[in-house]
């Protein structure tokens, strides 16, 4: 599956697609909240696990990212975006951080950070 197949499929699950596009309150929540779900899975596994990963925890971790994708799915399209072109645009950004030797550090312009 692409991923512009998976957006428009998510799309269609939104049972909130009744909700106002300019409310993203709803949307960015849930993203949030997913995405701790997600860091809590880790802790977990240092907590209880002694930090061994298996099939299975891996498992419940990649569900965990699949609803993470699913929130920047149907945001991304409530914004005007495909995902397709969101993928794009941040291994853009990316590569030009990586080619001027500014991929670590903050902040979205990172000319001034240079080793």
């Amino acid at each position: 599956m692409n991923m512009n197949d998976y957006q428009n499929l998510a799309f269609i699950t939104d049972d909130n697609i009744k909700v106002d596009d300019n409310r993203f309150f709803y949307y960015i929540m849930g993203l949030t909240g997913e995405a701790g779900e997600v860091s809590d899975k880790f802790k977990k596994l240092y907590r209880d696990f002694d930090g061994k990963m298996t099939k299975e925890y891996a498992t419940s971790i990649a569900k965990e990212l699949g609803d993470v994708l699913w929130y920047i799915a149907v945001l991304s399209q409530k914004i005007g975006f495909n995902l397709d072109d969101v993928a794009h645009m941040n291994i853009d950004k990316l590569m030009k951080r990586k080619d001027s030797n500014t991929i670590s550090g903050e902040g979205d312009d990172r000319w001034w950070y240079k080793y």
